[in-house]
């Protein structure tokens, strides 16, 4: 059997040690998993969602956020509705800004760009967002570090001063005063601008030209800043995503991990080339990551140089245990991962008429509360990835099954589990050819599918449909015919 390898589009096609396409799938250890849909879990915002966060409270109660421009929103599940709970007079973000969320105690804090001020909601018992603290600076970037609230590229009233970081009193929200109860700033002015900030034990700092750590050491320092990283930076601030302390983003020469002491290039020969000349840079802004702990993965949703619009149509996808890649064609403005509030059954109506045509079964996680779910949202709506399993694509890497001659490919046997298949050959008579493909077959009742596909050089593509969960490989007969 031909295993579906690693997809290695940075690779030439021929003998590929992986797969040339893995479209709409996601890697597994041995082949590929089908991907769901992206199907709308969510009434309408005003415009564009551009975060999505959810919490939960001290008695287990889910709380599901969002925010556009203008507003803040909670999901309200009777009526899958998204709720104004936005401070008085609203917000203005700019084109480039968009909303960011931490949990802190029982407040949900959220910065929304130095246009605006940090605002907090308490999950047990607010009704609405309000000023975290006069004193607070204004922010891109927001983390929880240890027993402090952290800011970056902030500003305090002066203007952006973008290489710039600034925490909270200890374990206190709303003490903001420099050189009081533990509260400071300190400016990286070496590196460029923070373009990321990663909460936890420690704080990881990402800026265009480095990467900083910063150690809590106690009074009369507080915080040890030690420039960890100087061989590269992160240019795009969309790229940064983590799980745990391991932090990934997109370099100028690729995208890396890394630990809290170094970073390792995990994109290298792989996609990166592919990437690059996919990427429409002039959309840099509009990306978002997310990291898919439940199946470990790390994703990005970016502009294509084949979108038809400025929205992000597709996902880069990374497995992290595997170090193996695929991609998706998914128009997603966002991509964040949430916890479900619960619907009975009385709410579902709210979603749909008819149980014939609700976005998912009745026994998906889209539907039970506390549920995780990766998702995001497109356009003024949020969505998750439950719904059917997109169609996938995957190609094999080519091959002269023997040497110097002609080939005749007479039958192909795929393996994979549920759902329908169709293979085609793809055939050249020199590396510098156009591939031509065959026309698709179907499986026949014997389980595989007949071919007279005659040429020096063939690759397989697959094609999934339906409810197929997993694509393994294919066995290829095939017969010399000669050096014609």
């Amino acid at each position: 059997m031909i295993k579906f390898g690693e997809w290695l589009p940075d690779q030439p096609d021929y003998m590929n040690a992986g797969v040339i396409e893995a479209e709409n799938m996601v890697p597994a250890y041995n082949g590929y998993r089908s991907l769901g849909e992206f199907v709308a879990y969510s009434d309408s915002a005003d415009s564009t969602i551009l975060n999505v966060f959810s919490a939960k409270n001290a008695s287990g109660n889910v709380r599901l956020f969002a925010g556009d421009s203008g507003k803040l929103y909670l999901f309200n599940q009777t009526g899958s509705t998204l709720d104004d709970v936005s401070a008085a007079g609203g917000y203005s973000l700019l084109s480039s800004e968009r909303w960011r969320f931490i949990k802190f105690g029982e407040e949900v804090i959220a910065a929304g760009g130095i246009g605006e001020s940090l605002q907090k909601f308490n999950v047990s018992t607010d009704s609405a967002f309000s000023v975290l603290s006069a004193s607070a600076p204004k922010a891109d970037f927001i983390a929880a570090v240890r027993d402090f609230v952290w800011t970056a590229n902030i500003d305090e009233g002066s203007g952006r001063v973008p290489y710039r970081c600034y925490w909270s009193g200890f374990n206190d929200t709303t003490a903001w005063t420099a050189g009081t109860d533990q509260s400071d700033f300190q400016d990286i002015p070496d590196a460029g601008a923070i373009t990321g900030l990663v909460g936890g034990e420690y704080a990881t700092i990402l800026m265009e030209r480095a990467i900083v750590r910063a150690t809590y050491t106690g009074p009369p320092l507080i915080w040890q800043f030690d420039k960890v990283e100087t061989a590269r930076g992160c240019q795009v601030a969309g790229s940064v995503c983590n799980i745990g302390h391991t932090v990934f983003y997109l370099s100028d020469d690729g995208f890396y991990a890394f630990d809290g002491s170094k970073s390792q290039s995990i994109g290298a020969e792989k996609i990166n080339r592919w990437f690059f000349d996919d990427f429409n840079f002039g959309y840099k802004d509009k990306m978002t990551s997310v990291v898919d702990p439940q199946n470990q993965l790390a994703v990005w949703s970016y502009v294509s140089n084949s979108a038809i619009d400025s929205t992000p149509d597709r996902l880069l996808i990374y497995n992290y245990a595997l170090n193996r890649w695929s991609y998706a064609t998914v128009r997603a403005d966002l991509v964040a991962p949430f916890f479900t509030a619960a619907y009975t059954l009385e709410n579902l109506d709210q979603i749909s008429g008819s149980l014939d045509t609700l976005p998912a079964s009745l026994d998906s996680a889209l539907y039970k509360g506390g549920q995780y779910l990766f998702g995001g949202a497109l356009g003024d709506k949020i969505h998750s990835f439950s719904g059917d399993p997109l169609q996938g694509t995957i190609v094999t890497g080519e091959t002269g099954i023997a040497t110097g001659n002609h080939t005749i490919v007479t039958r192909a046997y795929p393996y994979h589990e549920d759902g329908d298949v169709t293979v085609a050959i793809g055939l050249r008579g020199k590396h510098t050819d156009t591939v031509a493909y065959t026309a698709a077959g179907s499986v026949n009742d014997a389980g595989f599918v007949p071919f007279r596909a005659q040429d020096r050089y063939h690759r397989a593509k697959m094609v999934l449909t339906g409810q197929w969960s997993y694509a393994q490989g294919l066995d290829i007969e095939a017969k010399k015919v000669g050096r014609r």
